[in-house]
Protein backbone atom coordinates (compact mmCIF):
# COMPACT_ATOMS: atom_id res chain seq x y z
CA UNK A 1 0.00 0.00 0.00
CA UNK A 2 3.19 2.36 1.05
CA UNK A 3 4.54 1.52 -2.47
CA UNK A 4 1.60 2.15 -4.43
CA UNK A 5 0.81 5.67 -3.00
CA UNK A 6 4.55 6.87 -3.26
CA UNK A 7 4.19 5.67 -6.90
CA UNK A 8 0.96 7.93 -7.18
CA UNK A 9 3.15 11.13 -5.71
CA UNK A 10 5.72 10.59 -8.56
CA UNK A 11 3.52 10.72 -11.31
CA UNK A 12 2.08 13.59 -10.13
CA UNK A 13 5.38 15.39 -9.42
CA UNK A 14 6.68 14.83 -12.75
CA UNK A 15 3.28 15.29 -14.68
CA UNK A 16 3.37 19.01 -12.59
CA UNK A 17 6.83 19.56 -13.88
CA UNK A 18 5.66 18.31 -17.56
CA UNK A 19 3.22 20.78 -17.25
CA UNK A 20 4.62 23.78 -15.93
CA UNK A 21 7.59 23.19 -18.89
CA UNK A 22 5.13 23.33 -21.59
CA UNK A 23 3.41 26.12 -20.18
CA UNK A 24 6.66 28.03 -19.84
CA UNK A 25 7.00 27.33 -23.74
CA UNK A 26 3.90 28.40 -24.67
CA UNK A 27 4.30 31.71 -22.69
CA UNK A 28 7.90 32.35 -24.52
CA UNK A 29 6.29 31.62 -28.08
CA UNK A 30 3.66 34.30 -27.28
CA UNK A 31 5.63 36.87 -26.18
CA UNK A 32 7.94 36.16 -29.25
CA UNK A 33 4.66 36.32 -31.92
CA UNK A 34 3.76 39.39 -30.56
CA UNK A 35 7.21 40.78 -31.45
CA UNK A 36 7.52 39.33 -34.49
CA UNK A 37 7.81 41.08 -37.42
CA UNK A 38 8.03 39.89 -41.26
CA UNK A 39 10.56 40.76 -43.20
CA UNK A 40 10.05 43.54 -45.74
CA UNK A 41 8.98 43.21 -49.01
CA UNK A 42 11.12 44.55 -51.93
CA UNK A 43 10.10 46.55 -54.44
CA UNK A 44 11.02 49.17 -56.83
CA UNK A 45 10.15 52.69 -56.65
CA UNK A 46 9.49 56.01 -58.77
CA UNK A 47 9.00 59.45 -57.68
CA UNK A 48 6.02 61.43 -58.89
CA UNK A 49 7.56 64.52 -61.37
CA UNK A 50 5.99 66.94 -63.26
CA UNK A 51 6.18 67.43 -66.93
CA UNK A 52 4.56 69.36 -69.73
CA UNK A 53 2.47 67.58 -72.10
CA UNK A 54 1.03 68.76 -74.67
CA UNK A 55 -2.88 69.51 -73.81
CA UNK A 56 -5.33 67.35 -75.90
CA UNK A 57 -9.32 66.83 -76.31
CA UNK A 58 -10.48 62.99 -76.22
CA UNK A 59 -12.91 61.68 -78.16
CA UNK A 60 -14.09 58.20 -79.06
CA UNK A 61 -14.74 58.44 -83.14
CA UNK A 62 -15.57 55.93 -85.94
CA UNK A 63 -13.94 56.43 -89.59
CA UNK A 64 -15.50 57.01 -92.86
CA UNK A 65 -14.62 56.93 -96.00
CA UNK A 66 -14.69 60.30 -97.97
CA UNK A 67 -16.82 58.87 -101.22
CA UNK A 68 -19.04 55.54 -100.72
CA UNK A 69 -21.58 53.89 -102.11
CA UNK A 70 -22.81 50.57 -102.80
CA UNK A 71 -23.78 50.23 -106.65
CA UNK A 72 -27.14 49.22 -107.47
CA UNK A 73 -28.74 48.91 -111.02
CA UNK A 74 -31.86 51.28 -111.77
CA UNK A 75 -33.35 49.14 -114.34
CA UNK A 76 -33.78 45.28 -113.88
CA UNK A 77 -31.96 42.67 -116.78
CA UNK A 78 -30.09 39.60 -116.94
CA UNK A 79 -26.14 39.72 -115.87
CA UNK A 80 -24.09 39.48 -119.08
CA UNK A 81 -20.89 41.02 -117.86
CA UNK A 82 -19.35 41.11 -114.96
CA UNK A 83 -16.23 43.16 -115.00
CA UNK A 84 -14.40 43.32 -111.56
CA UNK A 85 -13.05 41.08 -108.99
CA UNK A 86 -13.73 41.23 -105.22
CA UNK A 87 -11.24 43.82 -103.53
CA UNK A 88 -10.68 45.47 -106.61
CA UNK A 89 -9.41 49.33 -106.69
CA UNK A 90 -10.91 50.30 -110.01
CA UNK A 91 -10.69 53.86 -111.49
CA UNK A 92 -13.57 56.63 -112.02
CA UNK A 93 -15.67 54.79 -115.15
CA UNK A 94 -14.25 51.72 -115.15
CA UNK A 95 -16.75 49.00 -116.57
CA UNK A 96 -18.08 47.14 -113.39
CA UNK A 97 -21.54 45.08 -115.05
CA UNK A 98 -23.32 44.77 -118.18
CA UNK A 99 -27.11 43.75 -117.98
CA UNK A 100 -28.83 42.29 -121.41
CA UNK A 101 -29.49 45.06 -123.90
CA UNK A 102 -30.17 42.85 -127.04
CA UNK A 103 -33.79 43.95 -127.15
CA UNK A 104 -32.94 47.36 -126.38
CA UNK A 105 -30.56 47.62 -129.38
CA UNK A 106 -33.24 45.97 -131.59
CA UNK A 107 -35.21 48.82 -130.69
CA UNK A 108 -32.83 51.55 -131.02
CA UNK A 109 -32.19 50.05 -134.56
CA UNK A 110 -35.80 50.78 -135.69
CA UNK A 111 -36.05 54.08 -134.09
CA UNK A 112 -32.69 55.29 -135.81
CA UNK A 113 -34.59 54.82 -138.82
CA UNK A 114 -37.04 56.38 -138.01
CA UNK A 115 -34.79 59.26 -136.91
CA UNK A 116 -33.26 59.07 -140.79
CA UNK A 117 -36.83 59.03 -142.43
CA UNK A 118 -37.87 62.25 -140.22
CA UNK A 119 -35.08 63.91 -141.54
CA UNK A 120 -35.13 62.74 -144.76
CA UNK A 121 -39.05 63.69 -144.44
CA UNK A 122 -37.77 67.44 -142.58
CA UNK A 123 -35.40 68.04 -145.51
CA UNK A 124 -37.87 68.04 -148.40
CA UNK A 125 -41.08 69.75 -146.54
CA UNK A 126 -38.46 72.41 -145.89
CA UNK A 127 -37.67 72.72 -150.09
CA UNK A 128 -41.31 72.55 -151.10
CA UNK A 129 -41.70 74.86 -148.23
CA UNK A 130 -39.30 77.26 -149.61
CA UNK A 131 -40.77 77.00 -153.53
CA UNK A 132 -44.38 77.70 -151.28
CA UNK A 133 -45.73 74.19 -152.41
CA UNK A 134 -46.47 73.22 -148.85
CA UNK A 135 -48.13 75.24 -145.67
CA UNK A 136 -45.87 76.37 -142.63
CA UNK A 137 -48.32 73.89 -141.10
CA UNK A 138 -46.85 71.09 -143.31
CA UNK A 139 -43.08 71.95 -142.58
CA UNK A 140 -43.65 72.49 -138.45
CA UNK A 141 -45.43 69.14 -138.13
CA UNK A 142 -42.09 67.67 -140.47
CA UNK A 143 -39.89 69.20 -137.73
CA UNK A 144 -41.85 68.01 -134.32
CA UNK A 145 -42.15 64.44 -136.10
CA UNK A 146 -38.45 64.64 -136.78
CA UNK A 147 -37.85 65.76 -133.00
CA UNK A 148 -39.94 63.55 -131.17
CA UNK A 149 -38.21 60.79 -133.17
CA UNK A 150 -34.55 61.96 -132.53
CA UNK A 151 -35.97 62.14 -128.50
CA UNK A 152 -36.99 58.40 -128.70
CA UNK A 153 -33.81 57.41 -129.73
CA UNK A 154 -32.04 59.21 -126.89
CA UNK A 155 -34.41 57.81 -124.06
CA UNK A 156 -33.65 54.32 -125.45
CA UNK A 157 -30.00 55.26 -125.39
CA UNK A 158 -30.43 55.72 -121.49
CA UNK A 159 -31.97 52.88 -120.93
CA UNK A 160 -28.79 51.23 -122.94
CA UNK A 161 -26.52 53.57 -120.95
CA UNK A 162 -28.08 52.71 -117.25
CA UNK A 163 -27.88 48.74 -118.15
CA UNK A 164 -24.03 49.17 -118.63
CA UNK A 165 -22.95 50.09 -114.71
CA UNK A 166 -19.60 51.91 -114.03
CA UNK A 167 -17.84 52.96 -111.29
CA UNK A 168 -18.71 56.63 -110.68
CA UNK A 169 -15.02 56.91 -108.57
CA UNK A 170 -11.57 55.64 -108.22
CA UNK A 171 -11.37 53.39 -105.15
CA UNK A 172 -11.49 50.00 -103.87
CA UNK A 173 -14.49 47.16 -104.33
CA UNK A 174 -16.04 45.23 -101.65
CA UNK A 175 -17.15 41.31 -102.08
CA UNK A 176 -19.17 40.30 -105.55
CA UNK A 177 -22.77 40.17 -104.42
CA UNK A 178 -24.41 38.83 -107.80
CA UNK A 179 -23.19 36.16 -110.24
CA UNK A 180 -23.15 35.71 -113.80
CA UNK A 181 -27.06 34.95 -115.68
CA UNK A 182 -28.40 36.32 -112.02
CA UNK A 183 -31.53 38.29 -113.28
CA UNK A 184 -30.96 41.26 -111.64
CA UNK A 185 -33.42 43.75 -109.94
CA UNK A 186 -33.85 47.22 -110.13
CA UNK A 187 -31.97 48.36 -106.38
CA UNK A 188 -30.37 45.38 -105.52
CA UNK A 189 -26.95 45.51 -104.17
CA UNK A 190 -24.12 44.49 -106.72
CA UNK A 191 -21.09 45.54 -104.80
CA UNK A 192 -19.29 48.61 -102.14
CA UNK A 193 -17.24 50.87 -103.72
CA UNK A 194 -15.22 52.80 -101.25
CA UNK A 195 -12.63 55.57 -101.98
CA UNK A 196 -9.78 55.04 -98.68
CA UNK A 197 -7.74 57.88 -99.40
CA UNK A 198 -7.89 60.12 -98.00
CA UNK A 199 -10.01 59.19 -95.25
CA UNK A 200 -12.51 61.04 -92.37
CA UNK A 201 -12.44 60.67 -88.88
CA UNK A 202 -15.88 61.87 -87.41
CA UNK A 203 -16.65 62.47 -83.79
CA UNK A 204 -18.22 64.75 -81.27
CA UNK A 205 -17.02 66.74 -78.49
CA UNK A 206 -19.00 68.32 -75.79
CA UNK A 207 -20.03 71.84 -76.25
CA UNK A 208 -17.81 73.56 -73.84
CA UNK A 209 -14.71 72.25 -76.15
CA UNK A 210 -16.12 74.29 -78.54
CA UNK A 211 -14.03 77.36 -78.26
CA UNK A 212 -10.95 75.76 -78.18
CA UNK A 213 -11.52 73.84 -81.63
CA UNK A 214 -10.88 75.41 -84.72
CA UNK A 215 -10.55 74.20 -88.63
CA UNK A 216 -6.91 72.97 -89.16
CA UNK A 217 -5.57 71.90 -86.03
CA UNK A 218 -3.59 68.82 -85.44
CA UNK A 219 -5.26 65.55 -84.68
CA UNK A 220 -4.46 62.49 -84.08
CA UNK A 221 -5.83 58.49 -84.26
CA UNK A 222 -5.02 55.43 -82.58
CA UNK A 223 -6.90 51.90 -83.28
CA UNK A 224 -7.19 48.85 -81.61
CA UNK A 225 -5.62 47.53 -85.18
CA UNK A 226 -2.45 48.89 -84.65
CA UNK A 227 -2.12 49.53 -81.61
CA UNK A 228 1.52 50.50 -81.99
CA UNK A 229 1.10 52.92 -84.52
CA UNK A 230 -1.11 56.81 -84.50
CA UNK A 231 -2.21 58.02 -87.84
CA UNK A 232 -1.95 62.10 -87.97
CA UNK A 233 -4.21 64.39 -89.76
CA UNK A 234 -6.07 67.50 -89.43
CA UNK A 235 -9.67 68.70 -88.60
CA UNK A 236 -11.55 69.42 -91.68
CA UNK A 237 -14.61 70.94 -90.27
CA UNK A 238 -17.22 71.43 -87.33
CA UNK A 239 -21.11 71.33 -87.61
CA UNK A 240 -22.49 74.57 -86.95
CA UNK A 241 -24.96 73.22 -84.92
CA UNK A 242 -24.73 71.30 -81.53
CA UNK A 243 -26.83 68.35 -80.77
CA UNK A 244 -29.64 69.02 -79.03
CA UNK A 245 -30.12 66.23 -76.73
CA UNK A 246 -26.41 65.74 -76.11
CA UNK A 247 -25.04 68.82 -76.14
CA UNK A 248 -22.19 68.33 -78.24
CA UNK A 249 -20.75 69.54 -81.42
CA UNK A 250 -20.04 66.94 -84.57
CA UNK A 251 -16.35 67.27 -85.99
CA UNK A 252 -14.78 65.74 -89.31
CA UNK A 253 -10.96 65.18 -89.35
CA UNK A 254 -9.04 64.22 -92.56
CA UNK A 255 -6.13 61.80 -92.82
CA UNK A 256 -4.06 60.51 -95.77
CA UNK A 257 -3.86 57.12 -95.63
CA UNK A 258 -2.28 56.39 -98.24
CA UNK A 259 -1.79 53.14 -97.48
CA UNK A 260 -5.39 52.53 -97.05
CA UNK A 261 -4.97 51.34 -92.93
CA UNK A 262 -7.83 52.99 -91.71
CA UNK A 263 -10.69 51.63 -92.96
CA UNK A 264 -14.57 53.10 -92.97
CA UNK A 265 -16.61 52.00 -89.72
CA UNK A 266 -13.61 51.47 -88.35
CA UNK A 267 -13.84 52.50 -84.09
CA UNK A 268 -10.67 55.29 -83.63
CA UNK A 269 -9.88 56.71 -80.22
CA UNK A 270 -9.46 60.43 -81.64
CA UNK A 271 -7.16 63.32 -79.94
CA UNK A 272 -7.51 66.63 -81.13
CA UNK A 273 -4.09 68.69 -80.17
CA UNK A 274 -4.35 71.76 -78.54
CA UNK A 275 -1.50 74.84 -79.26
CA UNK A 276 -0.39 75.44 -75.57
CA UNK A 277 1.57 72.67 -73.37
CA UNK A 278 0.43 71.54 -70.07
CA UNK A 279 1.83 70.63 -66.72
CA UNK A 280 1.11 67.23 -65.62
CA UNK A 281 2.05 64.94 -62.87
CA UNK A 282 3.50 61.90 -63.87
CA UNK A 283 3.81 58.47 -62.42
CA UNK A 284 4.59 54.71 -64.31
CA UNK A 285 1.42 53.37 -65.18
CA UNK A 286 2.90 50.61 -63.63
CA UNK A 287 1.96 52.17 -60.11
CA UNK A 288 -1.57 52.35 -61.00
CA UNK A 289 -3.29 49.44 -59.63
CA UNK A 290 -7.12 48.79 -60.38
CA UNK A 291 -9.51 47.70 -57.62
CA UNK A 292 -13.59 47.83 -57.27
CA UNK A 293 -13.34 51.21 -55.54
CA UNK A 294 -11.18 52.60 -57.88
CA UNK A 295 -7.83 53.32 -59.19
CA UNK A 296 -5.09 52.87 -55.95
CA UNK A 297 -1.16 53.38 -55.40
CA UNK A 298 0.97 52.87 -52.62
CA UNK A 299 2.86 55.96 -51.24
CA UNK A 300 6.06 54.57 -49.68
CA UNK A 301 7.25 56.75 -46.18
CA UNK A 302 9.02 56.42 -43.64
CA UNK A 303 7.97 54.70 -40.60
CA UNK A 304 7.71 56.46 -37.42
CA UNK A 305 10.89 55.55 -35.74
CA UNK A 306 11.26 53.63 -32.60
CA UNK A 307 13.52 53.73 -30.02
CA UNK A 308 16.27 51.01 -30.69
CA UNK A 309 14.92 50.41 -33.86
CA UNK A 310 16.32 50.90 -36.95
CA UNK A 311 14.51 53.87 -39.76
CA UNK A 312 12.32 52.10 -41.79
CA UNK A 313 10.40 52.48 -45.20
CA UNK A 314 6.60 51.64 -45.05
CA UNK A 315 3.71 52.19 -47.90
CA UNK A 316 0.47 53.76 -47.47
CA UNK A 317 -2.55 52.87 -49.84
CA UNK A 318 -3.90 55.98 -51.80
CA UNK A 319 -6.79 56.55 -54.04
CA UNK A 320 -5.75 58.39 -57.15
CA UNK A 321 -7.57 59.77 -60.56
CA UNK A 322 -5.88 58.90 -63.69
CA UNK A 323 -5.80 60.78 -66.55
CA UNK A 324 -4.02 60.88 -70.23
CA UNK A 325 -1.13 58.29 -70.70
CA UNK A 326 1.87 58.53 -72.67
CA UNK A 327 4.29 55.81 -73.59
CA UNK A 328 4.55 54.41 -70.42
CA UNK A 329 3.90 56.90 -68.06
CA UNK A 330 0.67 58.30 -66.39
CA UNK A 331 -0.83 61.72 -65.50
CA UNK A 332 -2.06 61.86 -62.16
CA UNK A 333 -4.88 64.46 -61.61
CA UNK A 334 -5.86 63.75 -57.87
CA UNK A 335 -4.54 62.11 -55.31
CA UNK A 336 -0.79 62.53 -54.99
CA UNK A 337 1.65 65.41 -54.99
CA UNK A 338 4.95 66.12 -56.56
CA UNK A 339 8.57 64.95 -55.11
CA UNK A 340 6.18 61.55 -53.28
CA UNK A 341 7.84 58.52 -54.14
CA UNK A 342 5.31 55.23 -55.19
CA UNK A 343 5.77 51.99 -55.57
CA UNK A 344 6.44 51.37 -59.08
CA UNK A 345 6.45 46.82 -59.13
CA UNK A 346 5.57 44.54 -56.79
CA UNK A 347 2.51 46.41 -55.62
CA UNK A 348 0.07 43.26 -55.97
CA UNK A 349 1.85 41.52 -52.69
CA UNK A 350 1.61 44.63 -50.67
CA UNK A 351 -0.63 45.97 -48.17
CA UNK A 352 -1.58 49.05 -45.75
CA UNK A 353 1.37 49.78 -43.53
CA UNK A 354 3.51 47.18 -44.66
CA UNK A 355 7.39 47.39 -44.91
CA UNK A 356 9.29 47.38 -48.00
CA UNK A 357 13.13 47.99 -49.23
CA UNK A 358 13.80 49.53 -52.47
CA UNK A 359 15.72 47.97 -55.12
CA UNK A 360 15.88 49.65 -58.46
CA UNK A 361 18.66 47.99 -59.91
CA UNK A 362 17.02 45.97 -62.76
CA UNK A 363 14.02 48.18 -63.63
CA UNK A 364 13.84 49.71 -67.12
CA UNK A 365 13.59 53.39 -68.26
CA UNK A 366 10.56 54.66 -68.20
CA UNK A 367 9.63 56.97 -71.73
CA UNK A 368 6.87 59.25 -73.35
CA UNK A 369 7.47 57.43 -76.16
CA UNK A 370 9.80 54.05 -75.75
CA UNK A 371 11.38 52.49 -78.29
CA UNK A 372 11.76 48.98 -77.66
CA UNK A 373 15.28 47.60 -79.78
CA UNK A 374 13.38 45.17 -81.83
CA UNK A 375 10.23 47.45 -82.70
Amino acid sequence: MKKTFIGIVIVLVVAAVLGGTKALQFKTLMAAAKTFAPPPETISSAVVHEEKWQGTLSAIGSITAVQGVTITPEIAGTIREIAFESGAKVGKGDLLVKLDTSSEEAQLRSLEAQVDWAKVTLGRQNTLRTNQLVSQSDLDSAEAAWKQAVANADNLRATIEKKTLRAPFAGRLGIRQINLGQYLEAGKPIVSLQALSPAYADFSLPQQNLAQIAPGMKVRVTTDTYPDRQFDGTLLAVNPELDSLTRSVGIRAAFENRDEALRPGMYAKVEVLLPEEQPVLVIPATSVLSAPSGETVYVIEPEPAKEGEKPALIVRQQLVRTGRTRGDLVAIETGLKAGEKVVRAGGFKLRNKMRVTENNEIMPKTEAAPKPPDA
